[in-house]
């Protein structure tokens, strides 16, 4: 135990007739760490076949649609997962669910595997191998939502935020790690039978991972998880708890919220684990090279990557009550870096292409765990509220590629096969879901009552 050990009045813990003391565990450390490792590798699923597709087509032979639907099976299935999520939580608690996800985790990657032997035709290989991803996706989804629940579980105020931004990037580190190595590791069968040795290595890190800790660090973290139709009854001005009580500004706030989050997480970064495709599809066409795409992609990523670890600690410590203003700051620049891309996109401008995927990165990255953050202090909620944050993210991410994919010129357009209207949609749906920011009143309840709390046991 360390840090904080401050008086917690009985009442707010019936089974004790003795004060007890909000305190802070050295082992949640731990468990965070088993977290960042299970999203990394559970991510590493979706994107996996995408650099060898034509590798699976020849050796398996099935189509080209066929592989891409081994990725959009995990999009697809994550959709309902991820409103599942807070009522597997409520039911089980943290560490049974993430139990649940390790069991899947380990199904889909020997599945994928079975999928492989020769002996196998190449309709029972496929059952197999589309099989392996559909448990994927029911795993990554539970490890992303629990992000901010544990953190609220676990942590005090100066570490909530830092520890739900560092699960929040891991995912997407683990997509575009994912990418990295699947080619690189041998052949088809080898690069799948890779990917299940990872899954099955990552998944002891699971008992790492505990569900609550023997004292809470904050009064938000003595409340039990409540269920996801208590965030929908509050959303639709029901009858509720007093707790989950939602005023008309903050439901507001909250679709807000998930309209950004949705939009802006929805519209790329998120999407880091097919962004090096989608960045060669807009970029190619106009003359550059697929390694150049490339290193626009890994920019947006790893410059988002840095900031945010630098900028975590500070909104836990510094200017932890200014999310909403720090949102209104940074989110109107992103929806001006998405839609400048509309004149940005042609022939040498490396360099300036270059500094918006920076500016692009620095500030979308940035948001993800400010986003999530917000979303549990308008809320009270931080699993519902995170699952819907995501599940409105990912929604978005299935329709922008579609849409993108439909926009595509013709083979006969100048230049040929370019994305110039898919370019003017991503900015001008980012551009107007970034405006409504500007209404965002944002304040931070949950932190506010744990302040109170923590103030009234201090003076008393």
């Amino acid at each position: 135990m360390d840090d904080t050990k401050e008086p917690l009045d009985a009442a707010d813990n019936p089974v004790s007739t003795e004060p007890i003391v909000y305190r802070l565990y050295r082992r949640r450390f731990l468990g965070l760490i088993g977290l960042v490792l299970l999203n990394v590798i559970t991510a590493m699923s979706w994107p996996w076949f995408g650099p060898i597709s034509n590798n699976v087509v020849d050796e398996f032979g099935f189509t080209l649609d066929e592989v891409n639907w081994l990725g959009n099976i995990v999009a697809l299935v994550y959709l309902p997962t991820a409103l599942g999520v807070p009522i597997l939580v409520s039911r089980y608690g943290i560490r049974r669910s993430c139990d649940i996800a390790a069991v899947a985790l380990l199904i889909s990657a020997w599945l994928r595997y079975a999928g492989t032997a020769k002996s196998l035709s190449t309709r029972h290989s496929y059952v197999l191998v589309i099989l392996g991803q559909l448990f994927a996706a029911i795993a990554q989804p539970i490890y992303q939502v629990v992000g901010p629940k544990y953190s609220e579980t676990w942590f005090n105020l100066k570490g909530r935020t830092t520890a739900t931004m560092i699960v929040a990037i891991s995912n997407p580190i683990g997509g575009a790690v994912g990418q990295l190595i699947s080619p690189l590791v041998g052949d088809t069968r080898q690069s799948i039978l890779v990917l299940g040795i990872l899954s099955t290595a990552v998944t002891p890190f699971i008992f790492l991972v505990g569900s609550v800790p023997p004292t809470p660090p904050t009064y938000a973290g003595s409340k039990a998880s409540p269920p996801l139709k208590s965030l929908v009854y509050a959303m639709l001005g029901l009858k509720t708890s007093e707790d989950a009580h939602m005023t008309l500004r903050e439901r507001l706030d909250f679709v807000i919220v998930v309209l950004v989050f949705g939009s802006l997480a929805g519209g790329k970064p998120n999407r880091a684990n097919s962004f090096a495709i989608l960045t060669a599809q807009i970029m190619e066409p106009v003359g550059y090279t697929s390694d150049q795409s490339g290193f626009l992609g890994a920019c947006l990523l790893l410059t988002g990557i840095v900031t945010a670890i630098i900028t975590a600690p500070l909104f836990d410590r510094v200017f932890t009550h200014h999310l909403a203003l720090t949102s209104k700051i940074l989110v109107p620049i992103v929806g001006v870096a998405w839609l400048s891309l509309i004149w940005a996109v042609k022939p040498h401008n490396l360099g300036g292409l270059f500094a918006i995927m920076t500016i692009i990165g620095v500030c979308s990255v940035t948001m993800l765990p400010v986003g999530l953050e917000l979303g549990c202090e308008l809320t009270r909620n931080a699993n519902a509220s995170s699952a819907i944050l995501w599940f409105a993210c990912n929604l978005l991410a299935v329709v922008f590629v579609l849409v993108e994919g439909a926009l595509r010129a013709p083979p006969d357009a100048n230049p040929t096969l370019n994305m110039h209207r898919a370019l003017i949609f991503d900015g001008a749906v980012i551009m107007t879901c970034a405006a409504s920011i500007l209404l965002l009143h944002g304040r931070q309840v949950r932190k506010e009552r744990d302040e109170e709390k923590l103030q009234g046991l201090q003076n008393a």
